[in-house]
């Protein structure tokens, strides 16, 4: 391929002396593929995606026709002249001459523009085979409830046969078929075959049935002498030639028989289809191409001497191991399901002679992952009827851009069982209210969702109770380097968004958009690209592996597609999800907690409290909680301010402190005595729980006169916060007050409720 600075193409099979030249905008973007160009079956002249291209022609009469897409950009006013810009477009750029004044088609011109990407001719058939090989699979189950029995009708838009044939090509037009045929030319598989030859009757050793019989009927016979033995028994003469048999090594063998018969079946297939297709078209050349490339192999002498089959042993441990033959029955086996295949995500693929490569990494991805969770998870079975329908055309693979596809199983790690939902282009709706599942802001798609929640509970419920955790992944193929690192979102703006995304101007949006999914989709864990490269980065949120960001290489190599890094961090997650005491799971139940219920109307603090940093940084007023104790008499205080401490009664008495989780949480005290209509006496409680002092410690420590037996202590301390600093607070609001004789009896309050009560 040699790089030139622009093309002059002559047209005089349009007009004599018409010339049509295009100057790249870049250097280094614009290639003569003279010599490579008919191997791969592309067009000579190539352009780079995503680069610009000035185009002129000679003749201001003649112009480009608008094919949509804006590749086309003629000049306002010389319409002659204009701008080529491929933008994601991949493969064989077909652009029509017209005529001014009675636009008149006159010719096609056709260009073919590269990937960015190098290695992209390989990547689109490594991937175009796996999906293949997956939808065969799939119709080989033996629970498809999918007739695999009716010909392909040939009359069909050149379309469906072009996607037909993508899938044939697929399978059989590669290096490892190729490949396996060669390796059954140099070395077949032979057995002893016996042939019959005429043989002097001198050199016989051996006399059968049938020579003996030659003996009496034979021709071109020879008199024996009057003293041979053979004329007592009345033979006078013998044949000078007999049939003889001869062990030879023959290829002629019922596998040999079968690789011929495949190889018929195939070439069949690729003419029929040259014969029907478009002259000229994409179509035509591909299958032209594939039938020279099966005649070759079956012009080989091993294939001369091979009759056809009268049964087909697929039983054979010769084609089911040996290399080569295994290899051909496993294409045979997918050529009849796939020649029945048609695609409705095609179109994105394939239309028109284009390679939309990342497209088509995103439907590659889906199998691989499918692959991926369904050797850690107990996925089910893909259900057929979802994925591959019955048409008019064949067998339809539904797999598209937008059309949403979930899969269910089951981890069961011994310990926890976790629901596993894998979802291809699952809608989180910007129209949800919380706690419904969804996104805080706009619709969005990712491309891939892998979705955890407890068994027992379903995932509506999961979605309410924060059980359930989100992890994203999207496609990126045109991504090569992390460093090289779109936007919009309503419904309609999912779809144009990814063409957006492949245009090659990426810029930090792609991993800013999995900050999106992860900030925006509720209870999302993680968001991860996946692009063809080699390295990955895993960015954690806090301590833990999830919530986090991050990109993850996965190549469409047959022999490291990288996907074993991205199995260590799922089975990382799992491990996380097995840890009950995670920072995450905490994490979960809080939100949940604060936002079960919406806040009441006059849940407000507004009065003046310490600033939550350092010592107060967990002060919540709904969570802090405050202990009101009674006094009472001045000499009790006086012995509670001298020691520090602060004495409830225990015991199933009325009056005696009820322990629960607020009184041991309590942060606060807040005393008063007899008579008392408000109190500013407020104290903090330092010990972290209550201690059990009987009467005789108490006794010990000075006090004054206690009657019960046993008493929950609690250490405290002068409050030195200046907002409660010269306070007092109408304690008798607060909703646990009793009142009455009953006044003097312990309780509890949060904050909040203390602080609406404080006097003005």
């Amino acid at each position: 391929m040699i790089i030139i600075p622009s093309i002059e193409i002559y047209l005089d099979s349009v007009k004599e002396g018409l010339v049509l030249t295009i100057d790249p905008h870049r250097p280094k973007t614009l290639f003569d593929a003279k010599e490579s160009a008919e191997k791969n079956n592309e067009a000579r002249f190539q352009l780079v995606e995503a680069c610009y291209y000035d185009y002129t022609f000679s003749d201001p009469d003649f112009s480009f026709r608008n094919i949509g897409a804006s590749i086309v950009k003629a000049h306002t006013r010389y319409k002659h002249t204009g701008t080529l810009a491929p933008n994601i477009f991949v493969g064989t750029l077909t652009l029509p001459i017209i005529e001014k004044g009675n636009e008149h088609l006159s010719a096609d011109i056709e260009l073919e523009v590269q990937s960015v990407k190098s290695s992209y001719r390989d990547d689109y058939r490594d991937m175009l085979a796996l999906i293949t090989e997956k939808c065969t699979d799939l119709l080989l189950q033996a629970n498809s409830s999918v007739s695999h029995h009716f010909e392909i009708d040939y009359t069909k838009s050149n379309q469906t046969l072009y996607q037909k044939f993508a899938f044939i090509k697929s399978i059989i037009a590669t290096d490892e078929f190729a490949e396996a045929i060669h390796r059954i030319v140099i070395a077949p598989v032979t057995q002893w075959a016996e042939v019959l030859e005429k043989k002097d009757i001198r050199q016989a050793k051996r006399f059968s049935n049938t020579n003996v019989k030659e003996f009496l009927k034979g021709g071109k016979r020879t008199g024996l002498p009057d003293s041979h033995y053979l004329r007592t028994y009345g033979l006078e003469n013998l044949p000078q030639r007999i049939t003889s048999t001869r062990k030879v090594d023959s290829v002629d063998t019922p596998e040999n028989r079968f690789v011929k018969h495949a190889l018929e079946t195939f070439l069949k297939f690729s003419s029929d289809i040259n014969n029907v297709a478009k002259k000229g078209s994409k179509l035509d050349r591909e299958s032209l191409l594939l039938t020279r490339e099966l005649e070759s192999q079956l012009n080989h002498s091993v294939f001369k001497n091979i009759l056809r089959p009268t049964t087909l042993k697929l039983n054979s441990p010769v084609l089911q191991r040996k290399e080569g033959y295994r290899e051909v029955l496993r294409v045979w086996l997918m050529f009849d399901l796939a020649a029945r295949l048609t695609w409705i995500g095609g179109e994105d693929i394939y239309s028109g002679g284009k390679k939309n490569i990342a497209t088509l990494y995103e439907y590659w991805l889906f199998f691989k992952l499918l692959d991926l969770f369904q050797s850690i998870f107990q996925i089910d079975p893909i259900d057929i009827s979802d994925l591959i329908k019955e048409t008019k055309d064949g067998l339809n693979l539904q797999l598209k851009q937008g059309k949403f596809i979930a899969l269910e199983g089951v981890y069961d790690s011994g310990s926890r069982k976790l629901n596993i939902r894998f979802n291809y282009n699952r809608r989180f709706s910007g129209k949800q209210n919380y706690p419904e599942s969804g996104s805080w802001t706009t619709t969005l798609r990712p491309d891939y969702t892998l979705s955890f929640w407890p068994v027992g509970i379903s995932d509506t419920d999961a979605e309410i109770q924060e059980l359930i955790v989100h992890i994203h992944f999207d496609a990126k193929y045109k991504i090569a380097n992390l460093s090289d690192f779109l936007e919009h979102n309503s419904e309609k703006e999912l779809d144009e968004e990814k063409i957006e995304n492949q245009k090659g101007i990426y810029k930090n949006a792609d991993l800013l958009k999995m900050h999106a999914y992860k900030d925006a989709i509720r209870r999302t864990g993680g968001a991860y690209v996946l692009y063809p490269g080699d390295k990955s980065i895993n960015r954690k949120g806090f301590h833990e592996i999830i919530p986090g960001l991050g990109a993850f290489p996965v190549r469409p190599s047959k022999m490291d597609s990288g996907i074993g890094e991205l199995k260590g961090f799922i089975l990382e997650i799992i491990e996380h999800f097995i840890n009950r005491a995670s920072q995450r799971e905490k994490l979960a139940f809080r939100t949940f907690d604060i936002y079960k219920q919406p806040p009441e109307s006059n849940n407000e603090v507004n009065e003046p409290l310490p600033e939550n940093y350092n010592n107060n940084r967990d002060l919540i007023p709904d969570d802090t909680f405050v202990l009101v104790g009674f006094y009472k008499s001045e000499e009790q205080y006086a012995w509670i301010k001298t020691n520090k401490l602060y004495n409830f009664r225990m015991g199933s008495d009325q009056g005696s402190l009820v322990l629960n989780k607020e009184t041991v949480s309590s942060r606060y005290l807040l005393l008063h005595t007899i008579g008392d209509s408000d109190s500013g006496k407020l104290w903090r409680i330092v010990s972290k729980g209550p201690k059990v002092f009987s009467k005789d410690d108490l006794i010990k420590k000075g006090y004054p006169l206690p009657s019960h037996d046993n008493y929950l202590i609690f250490q405290i301390e002068t409050v030195n916060d200046i907002e409660f600093k010269n306070r007092k607070w109408d304690f008798r609001k607060l909703n646990n007050f009793l009142g009455g004789r009953a006044s003097a009896y312990p309780f509890t309050a949060s904050l909040t409720e203390l602080m609406k009560t404080k006097i003005k």
